[in-house]
């Protein structure tokens, strides 16, 4: 057995005096990049879901060094925002003083993993230092019109008491508190990602990602092609977008959100009382609520009519909840005859249904002439044509691409964050700070708890607030909203490759140096808001010429969750959570991020398992007991396994590589000193700080972790006799040994001589061989 305790904080010091994780901008070696998504510093510290990225990064990293790249592997640390200030709330300690603790608590874990990150890159987005640049960038988009001050709905919840963007609700939810949102009418902020929609969309194809996460975003996204229709009423129009504008012969009334401003001008007198009625209860709803697929429909009518453009008819203008002001243009044109939800309203409030059939042609040949027919009907059947939805488009609307995707809503009504670098001039309006006044930095308060009314409780400090017009120099009051927690993080990648420079976010140099990054490591759970926000940046950046690539990540490697021993997910109240830092003090750093790379593949979901802890153990202790015999020769396994643990690596199959090294300690007690030097070589960055230690034990003075990656040979991986697959009209019947490399009439000759296999094809014409070599043969054959 060996003592982790002292040779794992040994090791420790040795690579951070000598700095050996440091990555050179200068070198010539080819460049790696690797990512994890920095962590945000809680008062818990680090979680094994932090381990999970972490350790397959650091493996990752550890190899690409050895093979002779110069490897970034940065940290940092995500401070701002409303996991930190609402730990400062709950333990009554400033969120300044909270969130220093919290990363040196988190610092000293990461230490304590043996991870190999270049610590002279850490960064902190509560850094004034840091935050300068990303208040500079808010600028960039001000100045071309990307970020805006607008009064309008936004999500508003009401336990964090801020506003949040549509990416932060989760099925009606705050994604942080798993509070129902309500919607407010409020002054924000917003940045403009709806510029960037086809971008967003198109930049997709070019990256290496989980086809999963890439569908996420494009749905999210939204695309639709179609139509923008016009309806005239009461000398007005109302718009609407349809993907089926070749329904418009069949559609029989139109529903307007309760909120759409042309409710109040086109309802009638007679039914004011109980549309505005029917408002205000709308109004109190959730979207969640009102978009539900189960729920009853509901509705009311205005006493407006509109006219069907392409049969001139009247139709009835109803306004109903489940129509959305903020979705499209907050209208929709009713075709209940094709659609399940304006046939379920049509029915319950007896309105009109009319079926649009596609008039005959007496050939294919003839023109579509813009005229449908007109059939009274409940069914469903409808035969749509794209020549149709072309000329309908042509003389009754024009055509239009509409997206889901809304724009950012990027204020926040909290203390802790980046203070937003505007001022509110009464003779100039808006007034950006200039550039060489940045940062903003944010003022240090007494009660930073938020107000609830919609104000920052910056907006409580008058020094702060009163200040003087960078334009006019008369008095003027800044903005008191900060941004959101997602702001730091949206260009973090891009601060490591220069986290130095003071003149500048990061020199052109650098960043042609280091970016794109190669491999990010992250979470499922941030396609559609960190992801989606860092691209946005990201391309922004790259049009404005001040980033080297549009996309900033090549390849997406997300990861599963790892759950309490009970198969439940960790938590404090099921009593199941497992500490990472219990399991460094009992059985040492090593044996932890092993045992969490054995548990499953990296992408999958995976229980904890304290006997599993106890076997890794025991692996290491053998490792190191492992007895070197001079006599014992070198034979293909060696070989073998470092192909393996290559392929593994680089195909993040850190489980499979785990294994591979525990199935050739089992079969070789002992070893010469070369294969074992291999070996340790092969395990150093799956267990860095044992594997240092055994290195040096055998006469080293220079580190493992600096040493090339073991060469196999080609010729000594290749098996001498391989198990052939034998198949009889596609179904397995067998198995036989044959040599490797073996020819179609060797395996057949085989498979003829094999009583097993033979008897399969005794009295049978083979009438066709499917072969695969070093694989299977599949028989085709007949009575």
């Amino acid at each position: 057995m060996f003592d982790h305790k002292q040779i794992e904080k040994k090791w420790q010091e040795f690579w951070q005096q000598k700095s050996i994780y440091k990555a050179d901008d200068g070198s010539d070696k080819p460049k790696k990049y690797v990512l994890i998504e920095f962590p945000y510093p809680s008062g818990t510290g680090l979680h094994m879901g932090h381990l999970r990225p972490y350790t397959a990064g650091d493996t990752y990293s550890r190899y690409w060094r050895m093979r002779g790249h110069e490897v970034l592997y940065p940290i940092g640390w995500d401070a701002f925002g409303l996991p930190a200030e609402n730990f400062a709330i709950k333990t009554g300690v400033q969120p300044k003083v909270s969130t220093m603790e919290n990363v040196a608590n988190s610092k000293r874990q990461l230490q304590s993993w043996g991870m190999s990150f270049d610590w002279s890159r850490e960064i902190n987005t509560t850094d004034p230092e840091y935050y300068k640049w990303t208040q500079w960038i808010f600028l960039q988009f001000y100045k071309v019109g990307l970020a805006f001050e607008a009064t309008g709905l936004i999500n508003w919840c009401p336990k964090d008491k801020t506003g949040l963007a549509n990416e932060e609700v989760v099925d009606g939810k705050c994604e942080r508190c798993g509070t129902e949102v309500e919607k407010r009418e409020m002054r924000q902020w917003y940045l403009r990602i709806t510029a960037y929609a086809q971008k967003l969309i198109d930049g997709l194809e070019s990256l290496d990602w989980p086809e999963a996460v890439k569908l996420q975003q494009k749905n999210w996204i939204g695309r639709s092609d179609g139509a923008l229709l016009k309806f005239p009423v009461g000398g007005k129009s109302i718009e609407v977008f349809t993907t089926r504008p070749d329904t418009l012969f069949g559609a029989t009334y139109m529903v307007l959100a309760p909120e759409h401003p042309l409710v109040k001008e086109i309802t009638t007198a007679d039914q004011k009382a109980e549309v505005e009625k029917y408002v205000t209860w709308a109004g109190s709803k959730s979207e969640k609520e009102r978009t539900s697929v189960d729920k009853e429909k509901t509705g009311v009518f205005t006493g407006a009519f509109a006219i069907n453009p392409a049969t001139e008819e009247k139709i009835p203008v109803w306004i109903a909840d489940y129509v959305l002001a903020n979705y499209g243009t907050g209208a929709v044109m009713a075709v209940p005859a094709h659609d399940d939800r304006d046939f379920a309203f049509a029915k319950k409030y007896k309105l009109p249904i009319k079926k649009v059939v596609a008039p005959e042609k007496e050939s294919d040949e003839e023109p579509f002439t813009g005229e449908g027919k007109l059939v009274n009907s409940g069914e469903y059947s409808y035969m749509p044509t794209d020549e149709a939805r072309q000329h309908i488009t042509a003389d009754f609307g024009l055509p239009k691409v509409q997206y889901k995707l809304r724009d950012w809503v990027f204020s926040r009504q909290r203390y802790w964050g980046e203070p937003i670098p505007l001022v509110h001039c009464p003779n100039c309006g808006i007034v950006p700070i200039p550039e060489d006044q940045l940062p903003v930095v944010l003022p240090e308060v007494e009660k930073y708890e938020p107000t609830g009314t919609g104000e920052s409780p910056l907006a409580a400090i008058e020094s702060w607030v009163n200040t003087t017009c960078p334009k006019c120099q008369g008095p003027a009051k800044r903005e008191t909203n900060t941004m959101p927690q997602w702001a730091g993080s949206s260009w973090y990648f891009l601060r490591y490759a220069d986290p130095q420079n003071v003149k500048e976010f990061a020199a052109k140099q650098k960043l042609q140096r280091w970016q794109p990054v190669d491999v990010y490591f992250g979470g499922m759970e941030h396609t559609t808001l960190h992801l989606l926000y860092s691209r946005f940046w990201n391309q922004f950046l790259f049009d404005q010429g001040h980033v080297t690539v549009s996309e900033p990540y090549l390849k997406r490697v997300p990861h599963g969750i790892i759950l309490g021993p009970d198969g439940e997910k960790m938590s404090k109240s099921l009593g199941n959570v497992v500490n990472p830092d219990d399991i460094v003090a009992s059985h040492g750093a090593d044996t932890l991020r092993m045992f969490e790379m054995f548990l499953g593949p990296h992408d999958a979901t995976v229980s904890w398992n304290d006997q599993g802890v106890v076997g890794v153990r025991r692996f290491l202790d053998r490792l190191s007991a492992l007895q070197i015999d001079p006599q014992v020769q070198s034979g293909k396994n060696i070989h073998k396994l470092v192909k393996k643990i290559s392929s593994d690596i680089e195909s993040f199959k850190f489980n499979t590589s785990i294994a591979a090294f525990m199935e050739f300690l089992n079969e070789n007690s002992k070893i010469n000193q070369s294969d074992l030097e291999t070996l340790l070589k092969l395990l150093a960055p799956f267990a860095p700080h044992i594997t240092e230690e055994l290195w040096h034990n055998l006469g080293h003075n220079d580190s493992i972790h600096q040493q090339a990656w073991p060469v196999f040979d080609a010729a000594m991986v290749k098996d001498s006799e391989i198990e052939f697959v034998v198949q009889i009209l596609g179904k397995t019947r067998g198995t036989i040994m044959v040599k490797f490399d073996a020819s179609q009439d060797e395996v057949r000759a085989a498979v003829m001589s094999n009583e097993s296999t033979k008897k399969y094809l005794e009295g049978k014409q083979i009438v066709k061989e499917i072969f695969v070599p070093n694989r299977l043969i599949n028989f085709v054959v007949k009575e």
